[in-house]
């Protein structure tokens, strides 16, 4: 374990006590001790290695015995028998925003509340408003949140997804009989989340397919099994169907489950003003539509080869969602879309000066690894208090840190001085234009006061655009995905904001916020806003984010030319100079 996941574990511990009712005084111990573990500077397992962690304020004894058994086994009894005290159902109550230790507590003493089932229930009997420290405001926020859980429940993160599919289309390649297969489906045109995987298969011989796909590791439960096609529950609760077709077949079906049923509705009636009709079976003049299920007359060795037969360039996957790409295939309009090669660095970065798990320089010697140019360092501002923010001394400290690292030229590529600065009330930002001065660029989020109305947000959002200091905005909406919906606000007056102030609107490519949504970036691109596609990333490992990034921006219509850190680092220095001039 690192030191966020063993801070995550006593922050947990300190949360499950609090539901116990237990001294309040050893309840703050476990929370205290995860903050000061997250505001450690130094490398952990060093600290852990030279027996320091005792001397470390707010980490004692018992905790540095529990910290380093945590460490070095990934195990602690104490932790897995006071999960195991604690009923399920009110551990499940952490999964409902607002909801800490001791509301869960006391919705447990007062109404003897056990499930989110029991909860539903005291909401609906108004009882949950009644509660001391409560009111009807908080009994909204409860009911929203079981809400979006429910609705949620059958949704994965593409991320999540993709985990899946690296490890099970490999093995079906694999199997002898596979001629061809890939996933199609929403996962194949880069969705946010989706629901099942969609396998496709080429084959003359389904039958083994089928027997190994229905007995493969990994799976619950078998919910079909057909000659052709067969569905299981895998897991983790994701659902995954297989289908198998005819080769002949294969790139008409492939097309045909990719979708989406709009973009697929928009192909129909193409083909059908060209007197053909198109299927999952395959295209073929109109008069034959009702002959057979088999292959048409007309031949695709390939997805282009369908879309050439109808008079249109190539319509990648990720466009395919009824939003005029089709239109856009008939004039010869499809753009290149950016790659992820494309790439260059990023900005959007944090360090353990904050709460990231790698030093500033294991993230330049990752992102060297990359072959990336430059690398920006963001570490949150000091209003982010739960995530260790720096103060003005240690930003200080930082950006000469990274000064000195980029004068030794330990590294090929170069590091900026940045900060992730809070938006507080009315647009202020976090610290004084004498320190933002003294960084190459700032990105302006949001953090707190999410659930302010529409007028509220939309106007702090501007006014922070609106300073002369501010390079990007960070992660716009500041929506989890399947677990917090985004905050109200104008997305078209601040894109207009960002436009008009000429700054930059990030795509946080971490796979629970992919914000701003896709479905701005077309428009906005157009009138000119430049993108920044920055992987927040937390440890080395969080610079893959940076794929999940570049499918949002690919569904956003986005080419090279539309993104901040497709340029070299000689237009990156230049464009942040002409900021401070």
């Amino acid at each position: 374990m690192d030191k966020k996941d063993i801070a995550d574990v006593l922050d947990l511990i300190g949360t499950m006590l609090e539901i116990k009712g237990e001294n309040p005084f050893k309840v703050r111990a476990y929370f205290s001790g995860a903050r000061t573990l997250l505001s450690l500077e130094e490398n952990l397992g060093t600290v852990i290695l030279e027996g320091r962690l005792s001397e470390v304020k707010g980490i004692g004894k018992a905790l540095t015995e529990k910290i380093e058994t945590l460490f070095n086994t990934g195990e602690l009894e104490f932790f897995t028998k006071l999960k195991a005290s604690v009923p399920k159902g009110l551990l499940d109550l952490l999964e409902i925003p607002g909801l800490g230790g001791k509301k869960i507590k006391v919705l447990h003493d007062e109404l003897a509340i056990d499930s989110i089932d029991s909860l539903t229930e005291a909401c609906r009997e108004d009882r949950v408003a009644q509660l001391k420290g409560f009111g009807q405001k908080t009994q909204e926020n409860i009911i929203s949140g079981i809400k979006n859980r429910e609705a949620y429940s059958a949704r994965h993160l593409w991320w999540d997804a993709r985990k899946v599919v690296k490890r099970i289309l490999p093995a079906i390649r694999a199997l002898s009989q596979v001629q061809r297969a890939e996933v199609a489906g929403s996962f194949r045109r880069g969705m946010e989340t989706v629901g099942d995987l969609d396998f496709l298969v080429a084959s003359s011989t389904p039958a083994p397919i089928m027997d190994w796909f229905i007995s493969m590791e990994g799976i619950v439960e078998v919910t079909a099994n057909g000659e052709t096609k067969s569905s299981v529950r895998l897991e983790g609760g994701m659902q995954a169907d297989l289908r198998v077709v005819p080769e002949e077949q294969f790139f008409f079906a492939l097309h045909h489950f990719t979708g989406s049923k709009n973009h697929n509705v928009q192909m129909r009636q193409r083909a059908l003003s060209l007197g053909l009709s198109l299927s999952e079976w395959g295209l073929r003049p109109e008069e034959e539509k009702d002959s057979s299920r088999k292959a048409g007359t007309i031949v695709a060795n390939s997805e282009a080869d369908i879309f050439e037969a109808l008079g249109l360039s190539f319509v990648p996957p990720a466009l395919r969602e009824g939003n005029g790409e089709v239109d856009s295939a008939e004039t010869g309009l499809i753009p290149k879309l950016v790659e992820l090669d494309n790439l260059r660095g990023c900005f959007h970065n944090h360090t353990t000066m904050s709460d990231g798990r790698n030093t500033l320089e294991e993230m330049a010697a990752a992102a060297e690894a990359l072959n990336w140019e430059y690398l920006g360092i963001a570490d949150h501002s000091k209003s982010s208090f739960q995530a260790n923010g720096l103060d003005e001394e240690k930003l200080a400290r930082q950006v000469s840190a990274i000064h000195q690292l980029n004068a030794s030229k330990e590294f090929k590529l170069h590091i900026f001085t940045g900060s992730e600065v809070d938006i507080l009330a009315g647009g202020r930002l976090d610290f004084d234009d004498s320190i933002l001065a003294t960084l190459d660029y700032v990105v302006a989020s949001v953090h707190a006061g999410l659930t302010q109305d529409e007028a509220t947000m939309t106007s702090r959002i501007i006014a922070a655009l609106e300073h002369p200091f501010v390079t990007m905005l960070g992660h716009i909406s500041g929506r989890l995905l399947l677990r917090r919906e985004a905050s109200q606000m104008n997305i078209q007056k601040i894109i207009d904001a960002a436009i008009a102030n000429g700054k930059i609107i990030e795509l946080n490519a971490n796979p629970i916020r992919l914000d701003m949504d896709w479905r701005h970036w077309r428009r906005a691109a157009e009138r000119g806003l430049i993108c920044s596609i920055n992987p927040d990333a937390h440890s080395v490992d969080h610079f893959d984010f940076q794929a999940a990034g570049i499918n949002i921006a690919r569904k956003g219509w986005l080419t090279a030319d539309n993104i901040l850190n497709t340029r070299s680092l000689d237009s990156i220095c230049e464009f942040l100079q002409s900021r401070h001039n």
